[in-house]
This record gives structure tokens, sequence and C-alpha cells, in this order.
């Protein structure tokens, strides 16, 4: 079985530098209880990156990618670091694209204990995945010259979507298995809901129909769908309602956000960028200027993510003791919410990083 893990670092940029050092820190205490070895290879990208060098991300950072057993990310760009053409540095969409990492994999779920803006007594129920196809869609133009995109001179700009089969079978296949395995573990789960455009965009139309021919093949799992805009709207009604919903790129990318504020911010958003061979692991927020520094960035949603990485290779490599420092890891960070009290600043609390780092070891 196996115990020892390369493991690329990608600290990025801002904020990033931060919770990345936060969670090796919890993460180095794992490996203590639990009996397995993280190999930490540390590599350069992001927008001061590119502010330095020209480059954004080496290709030795890719290569290094390429070669890693998981990567592990904080956050790269920079709002006044840009490309010529305007648009912000962004090496962890190209990682996307060039590893094929097509399932964008976001869980919303509300920690126990911490305060939540909806005034409802079913909150605390909420629990839902949002699964982003994170290689084609509204994506696919990105970056001018790109095919798809085109210029009128500086009277338009012309971007196109583009949906595959193939882009669409990969990610309502993982979206169902994926429900397969949230049904095993409570018994109300168990739905996936394609979320579209499909009454106004032919695209849309196409993904819509795929979805319910993929569906047949998932006898076991409840097939549901709801167009982006009522999806909003729920969102904010009935959250809870909701168990896996994939969707395009585009309305991953904005729904992601508003699932995270529905538990209290992004700072309480893991994700994961997952492909059949590789897959990168990393907070839902951003690089926070505002804040970068200061020692208020809140490291629970790059430890959550940490923990879908040691949930993801003990899976994939069947090692029992990465799938249990992963539960270990998530119950460390209600355990200091809900029974410890750790009010992180991001929710008016007072309590920054290095306190919620203390606080998530302590747990362990």
């Amino acid at each position: 079985m196996k115990s020892e893990f390369n493991i690329v670092v990608l600290p990025g940029d801002g904020i990033g530098i931060e919770v990345i050092d936060a969670t090796l820190a919890v993460l180095e205490s794992l490996q203590k209880r639990h009996g397995f070895q993280l190999r930490y290879d540390l590599r350069p990208g992001g927008a001061n990156e590119y502010k330095t060098t020209g480059t954004a991300f080496p290709d030795s950072s890719m290569r290094a990618s390429e070669d890693a057993d998981a990567i592990l990310l904080g956050a790269m760009g920079w709002p006044e670091i840009r490309y010529p053409d305007g648009t912000e540095i962004a090496p962890q969409l190209d990682l996307r694209v060039q590893l094929e990492l097509y399932a964008g994999v976001r869980p919303i779920r509300a920690i126990p204990g911490l305060p939540l803006p909806l005034i409802s007594s079913r909150a605390p129920e909420i629990d839902f995945v949002i699964v982003r196809e994170s290689t084609e869609g509204w994506f696919h133009a990105r970056g001018r010259g790109k095919p798809g995109r085109s210029f009128d001179d500086d009277e338009a700009v012309h971007d196109t979507c583009e949906i595959t089969r193939k882009g669409c079978v990969r990610l309502f296949d993982f979206s169902f298995k994926l429900a397969e395995s949230r049904k095993k573990r409570n018994p109300n789960k168990g739905k996936v809901t394609c979320i579209d455009k499909s009454n106004v965009f032919l695209g849309m139309a196409f993904m819509n129909q795929i979805f319910h021919e993929r569906a047949k093949l998932f006898p076991g799992v409840t097939a549901d769908h709801c167009y982006i805009d009522s999806y909003c709207l729920n969102l904010i009604r009935k959250p809870w309602d909701f168990d896996v919903c994939p969707m395009e790129n585009q309305f991953g990318d904005i729904t992601s956000d508003l699932g995270a504020g529905l538990i209290g911010g992004m700072g309480y958003a893991p994700s994961a960028d997952i492909g059949d061979k590789h897959a990168v692991f990393q907070p839902s927020h951003g690089t926070a200027p505002d804040i970068a520094g200061k020692g208020l960035a809140n490291p629970i949603a790059t430890i959550l993510s940490a923990a879908m990485m040691l949930e993801w290779l003990g899976e994939r490599h069947g090692t029992s003791m990465l799938l249990e420092a992963a539960q270990s890891l998530q119950d460390a960070v209600d355990q200091a919410i809900s029974e410890d009290g750790i009010r992180p600043a991001d929710v008016g609390g007072p309590h920054g990083t290095a306190a919620v780092t203390r606080a998530v070891i302590s747990a362990l």
C-alpha cells in the first residue's frame, strides 16, 4: 500500500501564500498521526511570477504538475498585474485545460456552529456539491487569438461557448458516480440536478439531452433538471433540496460564489479540479489583496481542500490511512468552530490565520 506521495505546491500570490503555509502545518500534524508522508515540491507561478519573469507559469512548474501525485494550490492573480489584452493572470485555468481537469468539484456544506446568513431552521442542512465543467463552455475562447473569439476592430468582440459530447459525458458520469457515493453515506442524498439554459441556447439543449441519456445508466440516482435562473432563486429559498449539481463552466464559476455565501463566505468553500489522471486542490477564493500580509486570511477553505486531496489520493491508491486522515481533518475543522468557538475574521470574529491554524491542529 502506497504511503509516500509527491505533492506539487503552488502558493501563488497574496493570501495564497499564507493559507498554504497554514495548511502545510496542519498536514504535518496529520502525517505524524496517520503514518503517511507527503513530499512537497514547491513551484513558482502566478501574477508576481509573470511580473518578475514575463512568464506566469514556467514549463518546469507544468512538467512537475504533470508528474505529481496531486497538486495543492493557494491562489493566483493580482488586479494590477494583467496580460496586454487586459485579462488577469490565471495559470490555474491553464492547468485545468492542460491536465484535462474537467470536473470542478465545489462542496457547499454548512459547518456546525458557524453563523449562517439564511434565517431558517433548515440552513444547517445545507450540503450540496456544484460540479463545474472546467475545460470548455464559455471559457472555451479565453485569451486573444483563441479559436472561437473574434474582434471587429474596436467595435465588438465575439466569444463562443463550446459544448461537446465528450465534455458532457464525462461531466455527467462523474456527477452520477459522486451522487451514488454520497447516497451510500446518507440515504437522503443521491440526486443529480442538471443546471443549464436549455430553453434558450442550442448548446445547452444538447447538454441537457446528453444528461438524460447518461441518467439511464444510473437507475439508483434521481435525475433532475433546473434552469440556471431558477437555480439561483432556489439556492436562496431552499438550498437544502439540492445534492449534486453539474453545470457549464461559467455557470459553475458564478454559482460557486453564491453557494459559498450561503455557508459564511469564500473562506469556507474548498474545491478540487479533477480529471482521470490528475487533480488540483485549492480554495474557491482568490488572492484577497485587501488583506494580504495582514494575518487575517481564513485558511479553512484551503485546509478542507487538503482534506479533499487526501480523500482523492486514498480512493485512487486504496490507502485507508489517507481516507481516515481526510475524515479526521474535516472533523477537526468542525470541532474548532462548533466546540472551540473559533470565529475567523471574515465573519467578524477575532481569530486570524495563526489562531485558526492552531485551533485545527489542537482539535486533531
